[in-house]
Parts: C-alpha cells; structure tokens; sequence
C-alpha cells in the first residue's frame, strides 16, 4: 500500500511538473466549459439570491425546527407501529425489542430546494413481514385517522408509486412504503446499496426510487450549493411560467433536479448565475429525445426492466427522456406529450432570451419570473368541471381526474392528427362560492400554426371527450355525486373564481410585453422576433374577440344533485365556433355508469 502510494505516484505523468491535469470529468461527457465566474457573474449571482430571499421561497428557522419535528415524531409512529404487528403475530420478546421501520426523506427536502408549506416526501422501510396493501394502506392508517394531529388523510393504492397523503400538525406529507427482504430493518440502513432491491417486486421498486436517486444526484454534482440555487430559482420559474407538473404532462420536482444537474456537470466551475443562463441555452438547442443522463445506464444483475428504447419499444415513443441515475435507471419524464413538450420548449425560448437581456443589463431577474398568461393566450377553451357532494369525496375525484387529465390532450392531438393543438394547464380552480365542493380544469385550443385549413373548417373532438370521459368514470373509488363535466368556452367566458381579483386583466399586461419586446427590436435584436410576434398575434386574437358582439348568454348551472333525465343546454357562440355543452350525468349505479344520457357531439370550428 505504501509502494501504490509513493513511489507509484511519484512517477505518474498526471502529477508530472509544468502539466496540466485534465479536467475532472462529471457525468456521461466532458465539460463543455470549465470557465469560472467573472465580477460581473458574481454581482448577478447575489442579486438572483436576493431576490428567491425577497421572494420568499427560503423558510423560516421556526419553521424548519417544525419539520424536524414532525418527521422525529412520524419516526416513533412508524416503529411503535412495526413493534405492535409483529408483538400480535406472535414473534419472539426478541424479535419484538428488534423490530423496526426506517423513515427516508426524498424530493426537494431531500435536495434542501424546499419552501415555506412545501410538502416533505417520505419513505417508511418496514421488515418483509410487513405488507404495504393490509398492514400500510388499512393498518398505519387506521392508526393516523385516530389521531387529531392527522388531517386530510387520503390514500392512494392505486397510484403508479403507492401513496398515503396527509397533514400532520399542517405540514403536509407524503408518505411512501417499501417492504424489503430483511426480517430487521436496522437504523442506519444504506438506501443507496443495490441489495435492498433483492427479493422486492415493482411497486416497492418505485417507492425506493426516489430516495436512491436523490442521493445520487447529490454525490454527481460538482458543487451542492450551487446546484441547489439554480435549482431552487428554476422550480420558481417554472411555476410561474406554467410549465410544474409531472402529473399534467409538464415536469416535476425530480425532472427539474436532473436536468439543472447535468448543465451543473457541463459547467462545473459555474456559479447559479451562469447556470441558469446556460440551463435555457442547452435546453433550447437540446435534440429531444436524445436523453438527459447524469451518468451511464447500469444494467444490473437482478433483472429490473431499465430504460432502453433498443429493447423496449415503448420507450421509444418517449419524446423527453431524463433518465435517473439510480438503478434500475428510469425515464422520469415519460408523462411529457407532444402538446406540452411544445408548450416548455417555447418557455425555455422565452428563458434565454430574458437571460441574454439580464447579461447584457437590459433586464432584471424579476422579467425572467413574470407569470405566464394562460388565461389570456388562447381564444378558445375546454373546461373540465368536476363535483362531488363533500370536501373529502372532491379531494379523492380532484386527484383522480388530475392524474389522467393529461390524457384528454393526448386524445384531442391523436385524434386530430395534431392539426388541433391542446395546452393543459397545470393547475385546478375550485369554486368556493357554490352550495357544492366545484373543481376546474382547463386546455387552451388552437389550431397548428402551419396547418392549412378553410374558414370555420370543424375540428370534430367528441370521440376524444367521450374516451375521457369514460376513463374518469372507471375510478374505483367512485361514489354518488362525483360527475364531470367537459364543455368549450371563449376566453370571456371563463369563470371569474380562476382570476385573484376575480375578474381578467388583460390589455395592460399584453401591452407591457409588446412593448418590450418592440424595445428589443429597436435595438437590433431582430432574432427575438418569434416571442414578438406571438404576442402581436395574442393581442390582435384578443381584440378581434373584444369588437365582436356577443349576446349574454345563460349557462346551466353545475349541481352535485343528481338527475334521471337531463336535456343539456346548447351554449352558440361566435367566431366561427358551433358549441354544444358536453356534460356527461351518468346513473347512481355502477354498472349504469357508462350509459351517456344528453352527450352531445363537440365540433370546433377555427376561423383565421
């Protein structure tokens, strides 16, 4: 060991003077630049972190003391939990005092990106005598809805990765359980080795996933604390920019990580500054679907299906593959649609080009996090209203819906051959003002740019509503009162309960983006034309709507109460639009469910 140490090294080229080492390799690929921050990088650098600081996205020492708190006191449950089963199936004293679960922390907490009322992933790891279906989703939470610390408890057995969702003394939850092939789960359990993957079906795989592959991203990132910077500042700006949510097609917390840290690894010497402005560089010039690696696929011994789109044909038809880098490698992006890959590529196009204003100290960090205007991009949309006849039974329909509302973008692309494009908005609206719990959804709608067409030329979208339609109501979980309704409306019918001053705003802040980018161009900048433009054309949908009369229109009011024989109101619109009400009332029981009562076709037609 001492010869390896000494002699050996004394006379390795890499340490001979006047040499240059090579830069340290993170990643799949060299750095594209190892280059350090200048004065100028530093200063923006400051004022980016000043301005998450103002923003308020960093929360409190009170507040981070309460989370340390809660998940000390979720430790306790979890192993009184596991000591109480295995006491009743009768296993040794010993086994008893031995018996234990783990909790794991994954996600943004994991990473240290959380904020203030941000919810803490978690991971319970429980010995192999300890299932997930009885003694987790029916045993823990028995043991949860009992205690008055425990509100809002809602599992979800069904879901891809198993969940129990909760808040305990309001700092909300999500709680996970991984059964592994140990009969004693000891306390310092090592998360990140492969041998708890022994003996484990899929579902737990999953479960153990996202605590393996947060570790990972951590050890594969030059430096933590800027990873965790640009990252925290590029979870923001995608919130604002509508562009957050894995569920609805878009990416989530762990989707944003790996992406941030591989332009961390190309430029490993750069400061949160430098990388959030070279994040929309790459991503902009990014030949999707290459995929986004941090590391080499490893193909393990055990046999887990890894990504592999020369084996697997599904994975083929992936378009925005970012691979974990715990194995069994995973895409974790596999929910992105054509419609909404499209939809972040143009925000990560409005990103650079903030950026390059920022460095040249034409904007400030504030411009990069202007809020999308969804409600005030497109001239038509498709409303997914859903009821049910509590809070409780809303919450468990909302999540339901909201984890296949991507698909209703899916069906309208297919369906129409793309010609129809569809842009899922991300967040749902709940309607406090009604008699019943009322939640909305929204999917803006226009025609392909390029797409030829004749005037008032129909795009025919029943099929697909219908498909939707019958996918929600194949809920197992469905219970009287739960319905949904999908209808298209004009952009000045939509509900005021989405806006915060309750009502739109719209030319004052259209007018503030046209000016500025019209000041972009005046200086020269000719090739930020496309964002112009698109504005130029939004402004001028908005103001042919404004001078077109239309007559007040009464629509029918949406009530949980249900009905044996309804007659949908037709809604007619103008510009070039024939609307019909598509709500769908199906009967009280099960197997009546799929007989459409008043299911009226929907054919939109687009004027130039």
């Amino acid at each position: 060991m001492v010869a390896s140490n000494g002699l050996n090294a004394s006379i390795s080229p890499s340490l001979l003077p006047n040499q240059k080492q090579p830069p340290k390799q993170w990643g799949a690929m060299k750095p594209l630049s190892v280059a350090g921050p200048t004065e100028a990088d530093i200063q923006r650098s400051k004022e980016l972190k000043k301005f998450l600081e103002d923003s308020g996205l960093y929360e409190s020492a009170e507040e981070s003391a309460k989370r340390e708190e809660v998940l000390t006191r979720l430790k306790q449950i979890v192993k009184d939990w596991v000591k109480e089963l295995t006491r009743l199936r009768g296993y040794s004293d010993r086994m008893v005092e031995d018996a234990n679960a783990v909790i794991f922390t994954f996600g943004s907490y994991r990473l240290g990106v959380h904020g203030p009322g941000t919810d803490i992933d978690t991971l319970c790891v429980g010995p192999s005598y300890v299932s997930r279906e009885e003694d987790f989703f029916y045993g823990l939470h028995s043991i949860l809805a009992e205690m008055k610390e425990i509100t809002e408890l809602q599992p979800v057995p069904g879901a891809h990765v198993p969940v129990m969702k909760f808040k305990f003394d309001g700092i909300s939850i999500d709680l996970l359980y991984a059964s592994i092939s140990l009969l004693v789960v000891p306390d310092d359990l090592d998360i990140s080795n492969v041998s708890v993957l022994y003996n484990i079906d899929e579902p737990t795989v999953r479960s153990l996933t996202g605590c393996r592959v947060a570790d990972e991203i951590l050890k594969l990132v030059p430096d933590v604390e800027h990873f965790r910077t640009s990252l925290r500042c590029l979870k923001f700006w995608a919130k604002r920019r509508g562009v957050y949510s894995n569920v609805t097609g878009f990416l989530g917390g762990v989707n944003w990580a790996l992406l941030v840290a591989r332009v961390c690894q190309l430029y490993p010497n750069a400061n949160p500054s430098m990388l959030v402005s070279r994040f929309f560089r790459v991503y902009t010039l990014w030949r999707w679907p290459n995929p986004v690696m941090l590391s080499e696929i490893e193909d393990g011994e055990l046999g887990f299906s890894i990504w592999d789109p020369r084996k697997n044909p599904r994975d083929r038809n992936h378009l925005m593959p970012i691979i974990t880098p715990a194995y069994p490698c995973m895409n974790s992006s596999y929910n992105v649609l054509a419609s909404t890959l499209r939809v972040m590529m143009e925000q990560f196009q409005f990103g650079k080009l903030i950026c390059e204003d920022i460095e040249l100290n034409k904007a400030h960090w504030s411009a990069l996090f202007e809020p999308y205007l969804f409600f005030e991009s497109y001239k038509n949309y498709l409303k997914v209203e859903i009821v049910a006849s509590d809070l409780d039974d809303l919450r468990a329909w909302k999540g339901w819906v909201e984890s296949r509302f991507r698909q209703l973008s899916s069906m309208i692309e297919r369906d129409i051959s793309g010609r129809l494009q569809s842009h899922p908005h991300p967040q749902g609206y709940v309607d406090s003002s009604k008699q019943f719990p009322i939640c909305a959804f929204f999917t803006g709608l226009q025609r392909k740019q390029s797409e030829v067409f004749q005037e008032g030329q129909p795009f025919d979208i029943r099929h697909a509503v219908d498909r939707f339609r019958h996918l929600i109501y194949s809920y197992s979980f469905w219970k009287p009162g739960m319905e949904i309704y999908v209808s298209h409306i004009h952009r000045k019918q939509i509900p005021s309960y989405v806006f915060p001053e309750g009502y739109i705003q719209s030319h004052p802040r259209i007018m503030r983006h046209l000016a500025a980018d019209k000041a972009s161009q005046e200086n020269g900048e000719n090739c930020r034309s496309g964002p112009a433009e698109r504005l130029r054309k939004r402004k001028k949908e908005f103001d042919d709507l404004e001078v077109k009369e239309e007559r007040p229109e009464k629509r029918q009011s949406i009530s949980c109460q249900r009905q044996s024989s309804v007659s949908p109101k037709h809604i007619c619109s103008r510009s070039g639009f024939t609307l019909k009400d598509c709500s769908l009332l199906l009967s009280e029981t099960k197997r009546e469910r799929y007989a459409v009562i008043g299911s009226c076709p929907l054919n939109i037609g687009m004027t130039a």
